[in-house]
């Protein structure tokens, strides 16, 4: 029988991680969304598939999100962090497992409670995406092959190929969810320590296969690693990465113009000014240093995913490494892979299983 799963939110990611299910054949997929055009696109776009279905859905009216969900047996937040603990409790109150891309530290420690109520075979999976998500999975996995940790490294960035303007950046996910990055606090270890740091600080600048690249303190990429990792490690930080002079420009206006405390303003200026490229690269980079057999050592992994064309549509590079990274997991719980019961962190998920899953794989180095 088909896995039921309700996928809340039509957008690029949402409509993304609905056509890797329905064309995996093993799930039974509806997209839920208050934005009619959204989901009539949609439907029209997977409109050969009899496992598909939409529905217009108000995730602000829990009343009508418990109704809805009974029919489910596990529900994916494609939306702005702001829903996702409304949709969370009523997930819990349905008895459905949890799973979404926030990056949002706030949300999370509340989804976090809310998980300690779960019932048998329920589980709450936040922070599914690509950092937090898979840059976890990573870190944790290559910590692991040492005996005592000493640095752990964490570099994330979704580019765009071809920058042109002044700031070099393009818009590729949800400006929510980066304005967040670039205004909340930091977390890190530091001398062993949890310590909380300035976004857009702590920065570096760094060259590879011929590109210039620097990078900065962001919210909420590390996930719980910082909690997992506490007094095993003597560092771990996690930045992001951008062009060369990204970080300068966006401290004139978080931090000069104080629009840092005018998020809306802020929103309203980037999404007007800032085109949507699908055109981009992720840059995955993660270091770790530490003794083993003896002696200190460090290993690096680095990837670069391309934007690409699937299933006759192009598809963005932060598109398909977003919705591999949380359809793997949904795939690993599903063939019971992952604990049962309560709250998942992405360091529980074996590296080795998510990168032989069918949706992990396009995170391999060779690129998409």
């Amino acid at each position: 029988m088909a896995y039921r799963v309700l996928i809340l939110g039509a957008g690029k990611i949402g409509a993304t991680i609905a056509k890797f299910l329905c064309h995996s054949g093993d799930y039974m997929v509806t997209v839920g969304d208050i934005n009619v055009p959204a989901l009539d696109y949609l439907k029209a776009n997977l409109k050969k598939s009899v496992t598909f279905n939409t529905e217009v859905i108000d995730v602000s009216n829990k009343e009508n999100l418990i109704k809805v969900m009974q029919n489910f047996d596990a529900v994916i937040s494609a939306c702005s962090f702001n829903f996702n603990v409304n949709i969370a409790q009523s997930a819990l109150q349905t008895g459905i497992s949890y799973f979404d891309l926030t990056e949002d530290v706030g949300t999370t420690n509340q989804i976090r409670k809310l998980a300690g109520q779960a019932k048998e075979g329920q589980i709450f999976m936040p922070q599914c995406g690509l950092a937090p998500g898979f840059i976890g999975i990573l870190a944790h996995d290559l910590c692991e092959q040492f005996e005592k940790i000493d640095k752990v490294k964490m570099r994330v960035g979704a580019l765009p190929q071809y920058p042109s303007n002044k700031i070099m950046y393009n818009l590729t996910w949800s400006t929510d969810g980066l304005i967040n990055e670039y205004c909340n606090p930091c977390q890190a270890l530091v001398d062993g320590e949890l310590k909380e740091v300035l976004p857009l600080e702590g920065l570096e600048r760094f060259s590879m296969d011929g590109m210039n690249y620097e990078a900065f303190n962001t919210s909420g990429g590390l996930g719980t690693l910082c909690e997992t990792l506490l007094g095993k490690v003597n560092d771990l930080n996690y930045k992001t990465v951008r062009y060369k002079g990204h970080c300068y420009l966006m401290s004139f206006l978080t931090q000069e113009l104080k629009l840092a405390d005018r998020r809306d303003i802020l929103k309203d200026i980037m999404e007007n000014a800032l085109p949507i490229t699908f055109q981009d690269v992720v840059l995955v980079f993660c270091e770790v240093s530490g003794w083993r057999n003896g002696q200190l050592e460090q290993i690096s992994d680095v990837r670069k995913i391309y934007h690409s064309e699937m299933y006759g549509e192009h598809w963005s590079s932060i598109q398909i490494t977003t919705a591999a990274s949380i359809c793997a997991v949904l795939d690993l719980f599903r063939e019971n892979k992952l604990p049962g019961k309560g709250f998942i962190m992405q360091e529980q998920v074996s590296f080795k299983d998510f990168s032989n899953n069918r949706f992990g794989q396009y995170y391999q180095t060779s690129g998409v």
